[in-house]
């Protein structure tokens, strides 16, 4: 079993801390394939942007994103490099994000604050994944969504991007009972091909996931 621990911590900060500081963006400066197919679904309205959380973030391209299309951004991630780098992609296409440089472990989301949380190959512990959901339930306010996609078990016989373990991905059936509270719009396992940067680079087993909160 993999356990949250300090050490566990440390080692995967200095990893992305690592990958983030190289001058190329390591998966690109574009969006999320499914995050684009599914943009409709996280609300706005002509009286303001939305406000949206993205779950460790990287280097900025699904904030960047969400942020041209008149959403409010909060972006989070460990990586002080990749948050840099995530602001001077908003530069790059003149709009403003927020960015928090916190580990998932210690961040804490605020109780019906956020209209949509979006999570792209976020891909935590299991102890850390089951609270990390149970507070995004928690933080959307009625009618906000969630979205999600990340690798399956099955990812590991690709091997074409994601985590060295199947204990940090993760299967629908457990997606599902984690996200308690929240209506299905959208949610399947499935193969598809995945092309973002250097580190996603051809077929990939995913989950996707959109879910609403009433």
């Amino acid at each position: 079993m993999f356990t949250v621990n300090k050490l566990n911590i440390t080692k995967g900060n200095i990893v992305w801390e690592e990958r983030y500081g190289a001058e190329e963006y390591a998966y690109g400066k574009q969006p999320n394939d499914f995050l684009v197919e599914q943009l409709d679904k996280i609300p706005l309205n002509n009286t303001g942007s939305k406000r949206v959380l993205c779950l460790a973030e990287g280097e900025g391209r699904n904030a960047v994103y969400l942020a041209k299309q008149g959403y409010d951004i909060v972006a989070v991630d460990a990586s002080s490099a990749g948050m840099q780098k995530a602001q001077r992609l908003a530069l790059e296409h003149g709009v403003t994000i927020k960015t928090v440089v916190a580990d998932l472990a210690e961040f804490e989301i605020e109780s019906e604050s956020y209209d949509a949380v979006v999570s792209v190959f976020c891909h935590l512990p299991l102890e850390l994944r089951q609270k990390m959901h149970a507070q995004v339930v928690q933080s959307l306010r009625p009618g906000g969504v969630f979205l999600l996609e990340a690798y399956t078990p099955d990812q590991l016989k690709f091997k074409t991007g994601g985590p060295p373990v199947a204990e940090l991905t993760i299967k629908l059936d457990d997606l599902l009972d984690e996200i308690q509270g929240l209506d299905i719009i959208s949610a399947i396992e499935k193969e598809r091909e995945v092309i973002e940067g250097l580190y996603h680079t051809g077929m990939g087993a995913v989950v996707q996931l959109v879910a609403k909160k009433n």
